[in-house]
């Protein structure tokens, strides 16, 4: 497989150029500087390429194996680059201070993250999980939870994940049937299975600390009678509930009574031990009930909030080095006859179909990134900004943007991966060149964390209607602002009419969803039938207004006399993305009102 190089140059193009540093502006991180984000993303490139990238492929060969103790051994050398990983301080990066953390803008974690995540998203799977047990306990955790469990997650000694499905319940978390049982000390005893759980059972860390969905016995059905329970894998302290101990010497106690009754066997991901965890066989796992009784889902999204944004991360993390990995085999493939040259022994990326491939994969990686990091910093505006007004707007635009960032950066990642595969032609498809291993792991991040349908509703039901569309229009209104800006640079106007017309399309397709979704007996329907498509459309919208900042960025560059071909890279990425990617998703309005019209007409001949 190609050596990964992280895309250090391309992050500080975004956060330099086109996000101007803003998050280091605000309160709380006056420590930080442009000179220490950058000694980070080089240090975290060093990290990357050279601990964790070369055992992608390994671990992808090798996966993990259940031992006869229950236990799972994780693929050589990962378990050391983990530690490396954890004690070089990278798990806090994005923690506050007064946690144990760095104290560095989320925006800056979310890109160490896709570099982690480019070099080998199996491996990146275990931090990923750790950050949203962080972000659940710090906000829905007791002081006697928090003093426990947040230092030990924070410096990443221990690990965490989430437990939600069950084989009976999988989208569907109001049929979770595991059992918590209330003891008189003040704990459960959790009895049940959950399926599918990420980095479930490992010997990388020396603790595993389980969020768990389940049900009190006197629970009411459905989602009101939903809890969440913290397990840990060992037993840290003799739990008092007003006296938080961990055992006198400090040492860990006993197993507690969870085991990984076996390993899911995936397309991708070898790597990440994905196990079915079974609570309960031995007289009940101990748990500790997290925030308040029957608000187990709510609280649990605040855990998932941030994983989905982090999904999107990984998903561009992993285009990024489909794209790295075409490119270098693009330039070292001889076949056939240039069609500049006329030489018959060229590479195959003079091929003009090649050409449009990379640069296809190129300037969609490129947009990706810019509106991820976009949303990142909507998050520090949203944690950090001094005016309330403030804080409120951004995390309006994080809400319409986490959907469309989890949803449409893992699904153009699977077609970016599979456009490497096609670089490669026959050697693609082999395994021996790495570029299938790429294919595989991404496929899964469309479908976990809630599939790419379910955050579609999310948009077009939830987000949409709760507000009537305001934050997105605000989002819109910028998107035209760049058009004009666009517009106004003779080099640049035609990107920026092409722009303003995708703006327009959604524009005109949010008012017909927020209409459709507004009717009493079909709004429901109306907005499930066109929510991917919709979303879809804000997808291509968002990314190439990111791109036309982009465009502006780089040709303001090239204004003060820079003739850096990283330059002209970018503008040649951003007319891609916005003439010729960006009329893709326009053709979703067509489908969104075709359909609508299809719907009305179906109804009218059944009344």
């Amino acid at each position: 497989m190609t050596p990964y190089a992280a895309p250090v140059r391309d992050v500080r193009f975004v956060l330099e150029e086109m996000l101007e540093y803003g998050s280091l502006s605000l309160p709380g991180f006056e420590e930080a500087s442009s000179d220490l984000v950058e000694a980070v993303l080089e240090e975290a490139a060093r990290l990357a390429g050279e601990v964790w990238a070369p055992l992608n492929a390994s671990g992808d060969r090798q996966g993990c194996t259940r031992r006869d103790d229950g236990g799972v051994s994780v693929p050589d050398g990962f378990a050391e680059a983990y530690r490396a990983y954890a004690e070089g301080g990278w798990n806090g990066i994005g923690v506050s201070e007064a946690l144990g953390g760095q104290g560095l803008p989320e925006v800056v974690a979310s890109a160490v993250q896709e570099m982690l995540h480019g070099a080998n998203m199996a491996l990146g799977l275990c931090p990923m999980l750790t950050a949203g047990a962080i972000e659940a306990l710090t906000h829905h955790g007791s002081e006697a939870q928090q003093a426990t469990y947040l230092a030990k997650l924070v410096e990443g000694s221990w690990t965490g994940t989430m437990n939600l499905t069950e084989p009976q319940a999988g989208s569907d978390l109001s049929k979770v049937r595991t059992r918590a049982v209330p003891q008189e000390d003040g704990s459960y005893r959790l009895f049940g299975q959950k399926i599918y759980i990420t980095w479930g059972e490992h010997d990388a860390a020396e603790n595993i600390i389980h969020l768990v969905l389940a049900r009190k016995p006197d629970a009411p059905e459905g989602n009101k009678g939903i809890s969440l329970f913290l397990v840990p894998k060992y037993l840290v302290k003799k739990y008092l509930v007003n006296e938080p101990l961990v055992n006198q010497d400090g040492s860990l106690g006993e197993r507690n009574d969870v085991t990984c009754a076996a390993i899911e066997h995936k397309l991708g991901i070898h790597g990440s031990p994905t196990c079915s965890l079974s609570f309960g066989e031995n007289g009940g796992a101990i748990g500790y009930l997290v925030g308040e009784e029957g608000r187990g889902l709510n609280h649990m999204f605040t855990m998932m909030n941030e994983a989905r944004h982090k999904v999107g991360i990984q998903g561009i993390g992993v285009a990024e080095r489909a794209c790295q990995h075409a490119f270098a085999y693009a330039l070292e493939r001889v076949q056939g006859r240039s069609p500049r040259s006329g030489r018959n022994d060229c590479a195959i990326a003079d091929h003009l179909d090649v050409r449009r491939m990379l640069l296809s994969m190129r300037a969609r990686t490129d947009a990706l990134r810019a509106l991820a990091l976009y949303c990142a910093a909507q998050l520090d505006v949203a944690r950090h900004a001094a005016d309330a007004a403030d804080r409120k707007a951004a995390q309006a635009r994080v809400d319409v943007l986490i959907p469309v960032v989890k949803a449409f950066s893992t699904d153009q990642a699977v077609e970016i991966a599979s456009l490497g595969v096609q670089v490669h032609g026959g050697m693609g498809y082999i395994e021996e060149t790495g570029a299938a291993q790429l294919l595989r792991d991404a496929r899964i991040a469309p479908i976990y964390e809630g599939t790419n349908g379910i955050q579609a509703l999310d948009l077009a039901g939830r987000k949409l209607q709760r507000d009537g569309g305001a934050a997105l229009k605000g989002l819109i209104d910028q998107v035209e602002a760049t058009a004009a800006a666009l517009a106004a640079n003779a080099e640049l106007a035609p990107l920026g009419e092409s722009l303003a017309g995708g703006a327009a399309d959604l524009r005109a397709a949010m008012a017909a969803v927020l209409e459709a979704g507004a009717e009493p007996e079909r709004g429901a329907d109306a907005v499930q039938a066109y929510a991917t498509p919709f979303l879809s459309l804000a997808g291509h919208v968002l990314c190439a207004w990111q791109m036309g900042r982009a465009a502006l960025a780089a040709s303001a560059a090239q204004a003060t006399g820079s003739d850096d071909p990283f330059y002209r890279a970018k503008c040649q990425s951003a007319d891609y993305a916005i003439r010729q990617w960006l009329p893709v998703g326009r053709a979703q309005r067509a489908v969104i009102e075709a359909g609508m019209a299809s719907l009305a007409a179906f109804d009218a001949a059944t009344q």
